[in-house]
């Protein structure tokens, strides 16, 4: 994923700017970027915080910086934001999305007239600068703007920095969130609503889907109506979200509390305790223990001060070994114990699996899981927050190829698949179970984590879930 933040001030924005960005820390591991606007033009930064957190690369930046109008990010896949200079003008732009079609959109660009991209790593463009030139292409910022919503397949939010203000754009589906706040002095735009509170804004609103606005420090001006349908991802809640944001109104923690008390009603276990799996599993665990009035403990701790966020090489390997470093476990809440799991979802099964078996090893009696979401069937079209690269990587593809011995079933059979009341579902959990050596295993069904969020079901995307867009 990638997560993003801006600033309009009357006075310097810099320090607002540094938090904000650092607040999105949780959505990217490969880099960092700030860009601002002052007395001097734009001035930009961009840095590697694969082995170092954002802010600490930052330090200098943010004595070096000035300017009243700012923007950033954090991104597990491009550089940005980047500086443009072009018939509309000189102007910093940064994105949050997915292009499912950037080949073709390249070759778009190529015929539209001769122009040129500069290649990343492994010979991909890189998709921000891609958005830029098809906004180039038209007359104004905001008519670029509409032609990106137009023509991108996937999802693209936008936030676009002009020596006078910014531009900021949801996905035309609404799929992520971009939130806007206010204070007396300032405007703030954030992919996470948490990134503004300690810095004194006051949520402003929540853009619509394809909405598009103009920011200063004194004035929002909308620049595009939103549109009528909305599918925010409903991953939102459940993983990527930080526990204090809140998107459409919702809250992530409450949601999660939320959803471990449905998925306790629907239990019939009785473990000693119930435990989340760190971080993102801790308030489902919670809310499932107050609704079942089984204890809620920690029997291993994540350890933060070398390891503070979820996913760090791109490596798999790597990622599962430092997965399985960062947890040190409390011999006295284990040994001889029956434990009940909540974690966030079951993608590729490799870091539950060590979890439990380190579980057992340390003289679990029991260890029961229950995932706060239901089965993933299908790779996300729309959005990056998986660097699985074929839905062969996901267990639930697995063990339906060996189920049915086919890598390629059709949609009616995988639609069996996702009804928690087939006889196909309980077969795939009962194998997936099996596998991951699990003493029981039960999902949440898709009506009950709707039910958690609290949303029209019309409004949101489980796509990854259900198959159905």
């Amino acid at each position: 994923m990638s997560g993003f933040f801006g600033v309009a001030s009357k006075n310097d924005c810099v320090m607002d700017l540094f938090f904000g960005i650092d607040y999105h820390s949780h959505l990217g591991t490969r880099r960092g970027g700030m860009a601002v606007y002052g007395k001097n033009g734009f001035n930009r930064s961009i840095h590697n915080i694969e082995n170092s957190p954002f802010r600490t690369k930052f330090d200098k930046d943010v004595e070096e910086f000035e300017g009243n109008i700012g923007i950033g990010c954090i991104s597990d896949n491009e550089a940005q934001p980047l500086l443009v200079n072009s018939h509309l003008g000189s102007f910093a732009i940064t994105t949050v999305g997915r292009i499912n079609n950037l080949e073709e959109l390249k070759d778009q660009c190529f015929e539209y007239g001769n122009t040129h991209f500069l290649e990343m790593s492994g010979g991909v463009i890189n998709p921000t600068e891609l958005v830029a030139a098809l906004m180039n292409q038209k007359g104004s910022i905001v008519e670029g703007i509409k032609h990106v919503q137009d023509v991108v397949k996937g999802s693209m939010s936008i936030l676009i920095m002009t020596k006078d203000g910014i531009y900021c754009a949801r996905d035309k589906y609404g799929r992520t969130p971009v939130i806007i706040g206010t204070k007396d002095d300032a405007t703030c735009v954030t992919f996470e609503s948490s990134a503004f509170l300690n810095l004194g804004y006051h949520h402003e609103r929540d853009l619509g889907p394809g909405e598009i606005v103009f920011i200063t420090h004194d004035y929002i001006k909308q620049e595009q109506k939103l549109f009528e349908k909305m599918k925010i991802c409903s991953f939102l809640w459940v993983y990527y979200g930080y526990p204090t944001s809140t998107y459409e109104g919702v809250n992530v923690e409450v949601m999660r509390n939320r959803c471990g008390e449905l998925l306790a009603k629907r239990d019939d276990v009785t473990p000693d305790s119930v435990a989340g799996v760190p971080d993102s599993g801790i308030a489902h665990a919670v809310g499932y223990a107050n609704q079942s009035g089984i204890p809620f403990a920690r029997p291993f701790i994540k350890y933060t001060p070398t390891w503070p966020r979820s996913f760090m090489p791109s490596s798999q390997g790597q990622r599962n070994l430092i997965a399985k470093m960062k947890l040190i476990p409390v011999q006295e809440l284990i040994k001889d114990k029956s434990l009940l799991l909540i974690d966030d979802s079951i993608v590729r099964g490799t870091q539950l699996r060590e979890t439990t078996e380190f579980l057992y090893d340390s003289g679990a009696k029991e260890v029961h899981v229950r995932p706060a979401c239901p089965p993933i069937l299908f790779g996300c079209k729309y959005l990056n927050f998986s660097r699985s690269s074929s839905e062969m990587d996901l267990i639930t593809r697995r063990v339906i190829r060996d189920l049915e011995g086919t890598e390629n079933p059709s949609q009616e059979l995988l639609k069996e698949y996702a009804n928690p009341d087939s006889p196909k579902y309980q077969a795939m959990l009962e194998e997936i179970r099996r596998r991951l050596k699990f003493t029981s295993l039960r999902y949440h069904r898709l009506d009950d984590m709707i039910e958690s969020i609290g949303l029209k079901p019309c409004d949101l995307c489980t796509y990854c879930f259900s198959g159905e867009e």
